[in-house]
C-alpha cells in the first residue's frame, strides 16, 4: 500500500501530465523516497517526498535545480536535460518538475575515475553559471532541521563543532550531493541528475559526498579528481553528520526508523 506522499504524487504528476498532453494512462513510479519520480512516457516528473518533510521553501529549491540543469544542458554538460516546460508546475501546492526519460544502464558500475573525471567536467561547467545561488548549504540546512523538526539538541553542538572546523577555500555553484547514486550511464556517457542541493561552497563538500559513498571506493575516486581538493577531513566530518540529521528527517515520514536515527547518531558521536 503506497504512503500517502506517492499517492499524492503520482495524482499530481498525472495531472500535469494532462496539462501537456503526455501519456497519462499507465504512470510508472521509478522512486518513492526523497522524491518520487513518476514516468510518463518520454518525460519523468519529479515531485517532492521525504523533501517535503526537509524543506518549507520546496518550490525555490526545484526552481534553482531547473535553472540549473537548464543551463547545464544548454552547454553540452554530463547533466540529465530537463523537459521543455519543466516547471515547476504547482498542484494543490504541490510542485512537479518535468524531465527528459533518458535510457541508461542501471547496472553499470562507474570505476572511480570515471566518477572523478565526470565531476570534473561538471565542476568546471558549474563555474560559467552566472546567477546566484540562493541555496543554505549543508550547515544551514542542519540547523533548521534540528530547529524546526526538534531534532535531538546535541546535533545543535555537533554542527557547531564541525563548522568551527571548516577550512576557508574558494567557492562555487557546486552539485550539492555529488555522489554515484547520482550518476547514470546513458549511451552518450556518464549523466548527473538531482540538482535540487545545489549551493555555492567550496568544492571540498562535494569530494565528501563522493569520499563516503558505499557505492564505489569513494577514496579513490577523490584521489583521481584533478587538481588540488584542499583539506577534505572536516568536510567528511560535515558530511557524515549531515546524513545522520537526515536520518531524522526520514524518520519524521518513517517513524519506525527512528532507531536507526538514534544508532547513527550514537555512532557519529563515538567516531
Amino acid at each position: 500500500m503506497e504512503d500517502r506522499y506517492v499517492a499524492a504524487a503520482v495524482a499530481a504528476a498525472v495531472e500535469v501530465g494532462n496539462r501537456f498532453h503526455l501519456p497519462t494512462e499507465y504512470p510508472e513510479v521509478l522512486a518513492r523516497r526523497s522524491n518520487v519520480l513518476v514516468r510518463l512516457g518520454a518525460v519523468v516528473a519529479r515531485v517532492p517526498g521525504t523533501t517535503l518533510v526537509a524543506r518549507p521553501r520546496v518550490l525555490q529549491s526545484l526552481a534553482r535545480e531547473v535553472a540549473l540543469s537548464s543551463f547545464l544542458a544548454m552547454r553540452d554538460a554530463p547533466v540529465i536535460p530537463p523537459f521543455e516546460s519543466p516547471g515547476p508546475h504547482l498542484v494543490d501546492d504541490l510542485p512537479v518538475t518535468l524531465w527528459r526519460f533518458t535510457r541508461h544502464d542501471p547496472d553499470h558500475v562507474f570505476s572511480p575515475a570515471e566518477v572523478a573525471w565526470s565531476l570534473a567536467e561538471l565542476h568546471a561547467a558549474l563555474r560559467e553559471f552566472p546567477g546566484e545561488l540562493d541555496a543554505p548549504g549543508p550547515v544551514a540546512e542542519a540547523r533548521s532541521w534540528i530547529s524546526r523538526l526538534d531534532l535531538p539538541a546535541e546535533l545543535a553542538d555537533e554542527v557547531d563543532a564541525v563548522e568551527a572546523s571548516l577550512p576557508d577555500a574558494p567557492a562555487q555553484p557546486l552539485h550539492g550531493d555529488a555522489h554515484p547514486g547520482n550518476l547514470v550511464a546513458t549511451a552518450s556517457g556518464p549523466r548527473w541528475l538531482d540538482f535540487e542541493d545545489t549551493w555555492t561552497g567550496p568544492v571540498g563538500w562535494d569530494l565528501a559526498c563522493l569520499a563516503t559513498t558505499s557505492r564505489l571506493d569513494g577514496r579513490a575516486a577523490v584521489a583521481a579528481y584533478p587538481g588540488e581538493p584542499g583539506e577534505l577531513e572536516p568536510w567528511v566530518r560535515l558530511r557524515e553528520l549531515f546524513a545522520v540529521c537526515w536520518r531524522f528527517v526520514i524518520a519524521r515520514r518513517f517513524p519506525e526508523r527512528l532507531p536507526e536515527a538514534r544508532a547513527e547518531l550514537r555512532r557519529f558521536t563515538k567516531g
